[in-house]
């Protein structure tokens, strides 16, 4: 019987088995996770330890027929050792991983100083330099991936990015925006092409922690040797989605999205600021289309807010921004028309 065939729980078992962490009448409790679409996760506990364990799903929990390999939870599992070794300090321990079973077990984060990123957000709590640490870290990650020596035999992945990201976001977004499917695909096909550092592929406050006031960031299911700009895009695109659903914190979104960006900059070592900047600011109205009109939509848009998106990131798309700051600018202005509606 394959990890598929199994319950979450018999998975549970039989991976804390296989790693040695916990015979049978050792556990005392399986909490199954929620929050995730790609995995399935849950808190073990035993008499002395408690465990996260994380098993790759084959088919997404979405809306759309979305389907991706299960030997990315791998990828995943090399992303958490690499960041484990740049950012020791920060990253959760990692207790093993299972090919059999496609999981692995990590530190169960928990305690009074451990909260999630986007629950912060979306609860109105004013930004603490979360955005600026984020983008240290991030661009830590990426530099040490593109110094030479560094081992990239497990972020072979492609096909996988292709599936996880590429397609759900970008080109089935260009089957619903016809007009604007050249630079969609075109921006696709040049992310598949990439292969400059190492690429975690899920940057959003979802899947980053704050323990003692530093990121912890989890979730790489879609590492692979890519294009930064992705990276940086994406979670500056989950402030800017923010700003316009949140009123009160708009302006203060905004400048955090900019000062990820300015943080970032300072660790780019490995090609030119400029030109990684300029790819930033043309796939950032790119994800924003794709989080109304993709196979991924963010869950907390009001409609007449992502029609404002829509709309914004489309503009953006036809006359693509030279600089993030232009873009951050444009995007600044058009969400005044949200700020008109609501009034």
């Amino acid at each position: 019987m394959n990890g598929e065939d199994q319950t979450l729980e018999a998975r549970c078992r039989a991976l804390l088995a296989e790693l040695g962490l916990a015979r049978p009448g050792d556990i005392r409790e399986i909490l199954p996770l929620t929050g995730g679409v790609a995995s399935d996760i849950a808190k073990v506990t035993l008499g002395d330890a408690v465990y996260c364990v994380k098993f790759a799903l084959p088919k997404l929990k979405v809306a759309q027929d979305w389907r991706a390999p299960v030997h990315r939870n791998a990828a995943e599992y090399a992303w958490l050792q690499v960041a484990a070794h740049v950012a020791p300090d920060v990253a959760p321990r990692l207790f093993g991983r299972s090919d059999r079973l496609h999981g692995f077990a990590m530190e169960y984060l928990e305690g009074n100083d451990v909260h999630l990123w986007k629950a912060a957000l979306l609860a109105g709590t004013p930004p603490r330099g979360e955005a600026r640490r984020v983008a240290d870290l991030l661009g830590r990650i990426h530099a040490h991936s593109a110094g030479a020596g560094f081992d990239r035999d497990a972020f072979r992945n492609r096909d996988d990015f292709e599936a996880l990201r590429l397609d759900p976001y970008l080109r089935f977004t260009a089957t619903r925006n016809g007009d604007l499917a050249t630079p969609l695909n075109a921006m696709a096909d040049r992310l598949r092409a990439a292969d400059r550092v190492l690429v975690h592929g899920d940057v959003s406050p979802k899947n980053i922690l704050v323990r003692g006031g530093q990121p912890v960031l989890l979730d790489a299911e879609c590492a692979t040797m890519g294009d930064a700009c992705f990276d940086v895009a994406f979670c500056m695109n989950h402030l800017i989605l923010k700003a316009g659903h949140l009123p009160a914190l708009r302006g203060e979104l905004m400048d955090e999205a900019l000062e990820f960006w300015r943080a970032y900059r300072g660790r780019v070592d490995w090609e030119e600021a400029d030109a990684l900047e300029g790819r930033v600011a043309r796939l950032l109205p790119m994800l924003m289309l794709a989080r109304v009109d993709g196979k991924s939509p963010v869950e907390y848009l009001a409609p007449r807010t992502a029609a404002h998106v829509r709309r914004t990131a489309r503009a953006l798309i036809r006359q693509a921004p030279a600089t993030v700051g232009d873009a951050i600018g444009r995007i600044a202005t058009q969400f005044e028309d949200i700020a008109h509606d609501e009034d």
